[in-house]
């Protein structure tokens, strides 16, 4: 001992000397030194009703849409309509040289009245021979010949109508009208400019804006789950209505209706287009646009919501969460959670109504150790 004293500094003699009393005593740290369980701050679970929601990616598609063109070719002499503005149905749009198809319609019913007179003359001609056969004066072979130049007569006179009716058509082709009624874009051909019909470039394009639909476009295996959901398993639908979300955030003020699912799912994509209709009589919405359709709130029964700092990811992305079981034994379980509603995750399976989920502390603990559960109201009161 007197050897050790010479050579050990004062304070590590002051350690040796305390390790030796501690071996002398058992062994056994002093009360204070004792390691505590972590804490655990944990919530409890409730199962409850929550209203729900689908949000989707879509976009507006014109409810009837209509390429105007030209059934006669022509010089366009006159516009008619203003771009941009909303035109009837049957409105005159564009008017064409007719100075052609007049010509040709005014021929036409020079044709007919010649024709027409041709088969009145043979008509009577062949009902004088018929009478004059009954007196045996002419020949029977003079009258059939006679009654079949009228039959001809006839039908070249049929002929001849039917060329005016295409001529008068032809003629009213020059006036180019609206087929369908709703807001008119740009006009793509001039005054003086040469059209055909059957050309590839219409003069204008006609858009139906209102009603308007949306084209909601969604996975088909989300489809499958929503469909399933709505047939009365786990969900219950309280409204058929869609509603919409702008691009800059804000929600447009008219409801919607579904109107179908396609039958055929995008090959390329593995999406089913579905349409909804809206009423859109201030033209607020126009093709194209890119919209969120929300779905009606749909009511999850015995839904649990578990708050976001509960709910972790491993290293397979599989969401895990920590509960804390029998003896206060910290328990690791995984989880499905679905979407987000608020501020929380909504669990489907892995964890029940009464469960302590804890959201504090996960850091110290580990699945299978002993813990000092703190309830989070008391937990945040201390801070």
């Amino acid at each position: 001992m007197h050897e050790i004293r010479r050579h050990l500094p004062r304070p590590a003699l002051a350690a040796a000397f305390l390790a030796c009393l501690l071996v002398a005593c058992g062994g056994k740290p002093p009360p204070g030194d004792v390691k505590q369980p972590p804490e655990a701050g944990f919530v409890v679970l409730q199962a409850q009703r929550v209203p729900l929601t689908l949000t989707l990616p879509a976009r507006t598609t014109a409810f009837e849409t209509s390429e105007v063109r030209p059934q006669v070719s022509g010089i366009i002499r006159q516009r008619l309509f203003t771009e941009g503005a909303t035109v009837r149905e049957g409105e005159l749009l564009y008017r064409i040289d007719p100075r052609v198809y007049q010509s040709a319609a005014e021929q036409a019913r020079a044709d007919l009245a010649s024709a027409t007179a041709t088969r009145d003359a043979a008509r009577t001609r062949a009902q004088r021979l018929a009478e004059l056969a009954k007196s045996g004066v002419v020949a029977k072979q003079d009258l059939l010949d006679a009654q079949a130049q009228g039959d001809a007569a006839a039908a070249a006179a049929e002929r001849a109508h039917a060329a005016l009716d295409a001529a008068q058509l032809n003629l009213g082709f020059t006036e180019v009208r609206a087929p369908i009624g709703g807001r008119i874009g740009r006009s793509l051909v001039t005054t003086g400019a040469l059209v055909s019909s059957g050309q590839a470039t219409p003069l204008a394009t006609i858009q139906r804006l209102d009603p308007i639909f949306v084209d909601i476009q969604q996975s088909s295996t989300t489809l499958l789950t929503f469909r399933r959901q709505l047939s009365g398993g786990d969900l219950a639908r309280s409204s058929a209505a869609v509603r919409l979300i702008l691009e800059d955030g804000s929600r447009y003020s008219r409801e919607g209706v579904l109107q179908f699912a396609e039958s055929v799912v995008d090959p390329a994509t593995g999406t089913v287009t579905v349409r909804a209709r809206f009423p859109n009589p201030d033209g607020l919405l126009l093709p194209g646009m890119y919209v969120r359709a929300e779905f009606a709130p749909i009511e999850a029964r015995e839904a649990i919501l578990a708050p976001q700092q509960g709910i972790s990811r491993d290293v397979k992305g599989n969401a895990t969460a920590v509960v804390i079981g029998a003896d206060d034994q910290a328990e690791m379980r995984q989880v499905v959670a679905e979407r987000t509603v608020g501020d929380k995750w909504l669990v489907s399976s892995g964890l029940k109504s009464g469960d302590k989920l804890v959201i504090e502390g996960l850091g110290k603990i580990k699945p299978g150790q002993k813990v000092r559960p703190v309830a989070i109201e008391r937990a945040a009161a201390n801070r």
